[in-house]
């Protein structure tokens, strides 16, 4: 192994404790650790400024989803796996739980794990600027009162018009996330699809769809009101105009997670969403 890149969450007296003892375990390891800048000197360990990024080869973030959403929207340059330590209640994406993170450190050091290469999008704004979202791209109507109407084009046909709130426009990683909040599916995150999934539509016939990627998804806000919003993995933002359109498709670039081998997908879905059904195991 190369170097490991820390992005603790210190901001609480637990969190700094089980960043120092990740910290100190690795060392211990022999693996290379750097940890994030402006969190370094707390920790007693190299920069990650002080080593070239080829040399990282994974990205830990402790947190939650939201932590590594954060951690892969600052290190675009990197191309490293990210792991995830759970330090939260609701994720999909931490694999890693406090119990286990000694025994998942050592599957990550011994090879015990494989890595997702999950879809993204790619968009681009009116005014040219490019985005991406690992989960989801949301617009919604922000400062107005009222419902907007929002035309869907899919690969140049016109698909409809909503009259909503907004619409979210997901990846199977974000079908867990805002889009399954708003009543859309969940999907197997190995999928490739969008899901669409209108908030709060007016018509209750408008019900979330799920797309293939590889056409392009143009998105015109219509209405004759204030601008809305269109809110990238709950991250970054801009305001969308009366006329204005944005584009989306799949990005060539994947989205690259560690999954251990002792996790499951589906076991997580039961745990985290608390389905209460009966298990009942066929022998």
């Amino acid at each position: 192994m190369k170097t490991v890149a820390l992005f603790p969450k210190i901001e609480q007296p637990r969190s700094k404790i089980i960043a120092k003892q990740v910290v100190a375990f690795l060392h211990k390891e022999r693996v290379h650790v750097v940890v994030e800048n402006d969190k370094a000197k707390e920790l007693n360990a190299p920069a990650l400024s002080t080593v070239d990024p080829k040399e990282i080869e994974f990205l830990i973030a402790m947190g939650g989803d939201g932590s590594i959403l954060r951690v892969a929207h600052a290190c675009t340059g990197l191309n490293a796996a990210i792991v995830g330590i759970n330090l939260g209640h609701l994720g999909f994406m931490a694999d890693i739980q406090i119990a286990d993170i000694v025994i998942c450190l050592k599957d990550l050091i011994q090879g015990k794990f494989s890595v997702q290469k999950r879809i993204m999008i790619e968009g681009s704004a009116p005014n040219g600027n490019s985005f991406f979202a690992i989960n989801d791209c949301v617009l919604h109507r922000a400062r107005n009162p009222s419902l907007v109407e929002i035309a869907i084009y899919i690969g140049g046909r016109y698909l409809n018009t909503f009259e909503a709130d907004g619409m979210i426009v997901a990846t199977p990683n974000g079908s867990t996330a805002y889009s399954l909040a708003a009543g859309g599916p969940i999907l197997s995150p190995e999928i490739e699809a969008f899901v669409l999934t209108p908030i709060c539509p007016h018509t209750i016939s408008n019900r979330p769809i799920v797309l293939t990627p590889h056409l392009d998804l143009k998105i015109k806000y219509i209405s004759k009101n204030r601008p809305i919003e269109v809110v990238t993995d709950g991250l970054s933002r801009f305001e969308l105009k009366t006329g204005e359109t944005i584009t989306l498709k799949q990005s060539p670039k994947k989205f690259k997670l560690v999954h251990f081998d002792r996790m499951d997908f589906f076991a997580t879905l039961r745990s985290k969403l608390g389905w209460s059904g009966k298990l009942r195991i066929p022998l």
